[in-house]
């Protein structure tokens, strides 16, 4: 024995020492679905887009029609409903006569109804852009 190895036990007391912990082998990772392939093409649609391929920038650009579609769609939708309220009034007269706390029925709906309407259609615009980068994000990574 060296002066180095004054201090350590021999190997047999030391394995004896340690019991059957130190002989058992150490632990594997086991993956059963090969994701390589699916990897590899997530990463090069991910180069594309960074460097700006032509693929990228149709990925992209069918990204932005999706979102514009759906805003002009509920654009249409707020418009359309918005100009049918004055057309109404003016189409029935007797709507107009109408009183609730002595206000009239078309300075309440043209006055506070818009409102709510907005913010709801603001909401589902809102959802419906996370839909879309959500499922943008997840063919992305496919």
């Amino acid at each position: 024995m060296s002066r180095h190895d004054a201090g350590k036990p021999e190997q047999a007391a030391r394995e004896a020492w340690l019991g059957e912990q130190a002989r058992k082998p150490r632990r594997r990772r086991v993956v059963l679905a090969d994701s390589t392939k699916s990897r590899g093409k997530a990463l090069r649609t991910i180069i594309e887009l960074e460097e700006q391929t032509s693929v990228g920038e149709k990925l992209v650009r069918d990204l932005i029609k999706q979102q514009l579609r759906s805003a002009f769609g509920l654009a249409f939708a707020v418009l359309i409903g918005m100009c049918l309220l004055p057309i109404t009034f003016y189409l029935f007269p007797q709507i107009g006569d109408l009183k609730i706390l002595g206000i009239g029925i078309p300075w309440l709906v043209l006055g506070l109804v818009p409102f709510p309407v907005l913010y709801g259609v603001g909401w589902v615009f809102r959802r419906q852009a996370e839909r879309h980068e959500r499922d943008f994000v997840n063919m992305v990574d496919r």
